[in-house]
């Protein structure tokens, strides 16, 4: 199965100002049990690509910062996307889950 995983405000806490003049990327702390998650699933086989619209409206590339992220918070993956992901507001989807039910279901799931 091929999974993609948003970062900010999923695998870790999204530190920015409303509105959104600057973003704090690196002040944003990893949510290790979301992590731990998604690391199994690629430990099962999955193939894990973390996507993220950072950068996509201020056209700022992120890519090294979250690369680092991402080796610091021990995240698995195959591949990464920053930027590419368009900036929404909303997104309406057939085959989504809203990222908080469905870490609560697979932590229930684990205890």
């Amino acid at each position: 199965m091929i999974i993609y995983v948003d970062i900010d405000g999923t695998i870790c806490t999204e530190i920015n100002q409303r509105p959104k003049t600057k973003q704090h990327y690196e002040l944003h702390k990893p949510l290790h049990d979301r992590i731990a998650i998604i690391n199994e699933l690629y430990d099962d086989g999955h193939t894990i690509v973390y996507w993220t619209a950072r950068g996509a409206s201020s056209k700022k590339d992120w890519k090294e910062l979250t690369k680092q992220q991402l080796k610091e918070w021990g995240a698995k993956y195959h591949t990464l996307s920053v930027g590419e992901k368009p900036h929404f507001d909303m997104y309406i989807c057939d085959k989504s889950f809203q990222a908080d039910a469905w870490f609560k279901e697979k932590q229930i799931q684990q205890n």
